[in-house]
Formats: structure tokens, C-alpha cells, sequence
């Protein structure tokens, strides 16, 4: 762009009120910004809509829970439901599939005898798929989750008896 254009610009920018002016021709653009005397202020974003007015109300305290009760709405599946065993929990929030692919058979079944190290199931977090393996031998008794499920951190998986 012609630096003639350019202080024509500048000129018509002082002569009015505009704060700002920006021209493109072509792959070349220039943009021009007036701040205010006394420094340099950042123009504030006007917001979209007017938001709703808040109603008062006084605070009450909830009670915490924890991350298992959040993930399922609160309704936490108590120590009692789970048979006993050595519980496999996710180590990451993901979506679980019990089998390598779809028309392919899940990794284990309840009764099956797995060892350490053995995949039990994946879990797919970003585009990865992190096999869940077992950490004790055993017999699976009880399978937690669904295959295409999403599964929060923590959550029980497996039983292992």
C-alpha cells in the first residue's frame, strides 16, 4: 500500500470521530487505532445480549461429593454393590470399550482368568486408545462399566476376585 494512502488515512481518522478505521486491497491491510490522550486503553468488548438480572437469595452450603458421587449425578453406587476383590478403577476420564473393535470379542468376560498385565479393556482419551490392564491375577467377577460408555477418573471398571 502507497504510504501517500497511508497518511490520508491518518489525516481522515484525526478529522472525525472514529476511533478506529481498518482497510484491506488485496493481501495488504492496514489498520489504524486512535487512543485516547493521557495513554493507551484497550476497547472493551460490548457484550451480545443484556444479561438476566440475578435474583437474591441467601447462600446455603452444599455438601461436597466426591468425584464417583459427581459423575453419576450423586447417586454413588455404595461399597456394598461391588463384590469383594481387587477393584481395577480408570486412571483417566475417557470413553470404555470392553473390545479391541466393534465386531471384535471383549478383552475378558466375567468368570474369566486373567493375570497380571493382561488388557482387560481401553479406554479412548484425546484420540488415544490406553489399554486398562490388570494389576493382580484372578478371576473377573464383576464388569462395572459398559462398552461405549464415558467413564470419569477413578470410577470402579472391574472386580478381580
Amino acid at each position: 500500500m502507497d504510504l501517500r494512502k497511508i497518511k490520508k488515512l491518518i489525516d481522515l481518522l484525526e478529522e472525525s470521530n472514529l476511533a478506529e478505521i481498518e482497510i484491506k486491497e488485496g493481501e495488504e491491510s492496514v489498520r489504524l487505532a486512535r487512543t485516547p490522550k493521557g495513554g493507551y486503553a484497550m476497547p472493551q468488548p460490548q457484550p451480545m445480549y443484556a444479561p438476566a438480572p440475578e435474583q437474591q437469595r441467601p447462600a446455603q452450603a452444599m455438601p461436597m461429593s466426591s468425584p464417583t458421587e459427581a459423575a453419576t449425578g450423586g447417586s454413588a453406587k455404595p461399597a456394598s454393590d461391588l463384590p469383594d476383590g481387587h477393584v481395577v478403577r480408570a486412571p483417566m476420564v475417557g470413553t470404555f470399550y470392553s473390545s479391541p473393535a466393534p465386531d471384535k470379542p471383549p478383552f475378558v468376560a466375567v468368570g474369566q482368568s486373567v493375570k497380571a498385565g493382561d488388557t482387560l479393556a481401553v479406554i479412548e482419551a484425546m484420540k488415544m486408545f490406553n489399554p486398562i490392564e490388570a494389576d493382580v491375577s484372578g478371576t473377573v467377577l464383576k464388569i462395572m462399566a459398559e462398552s461405549g460408555q464415558p467413564i470419569e477418573f477413578d470410577q470402579p471398571l472391574f472386580v478381580i476376585g
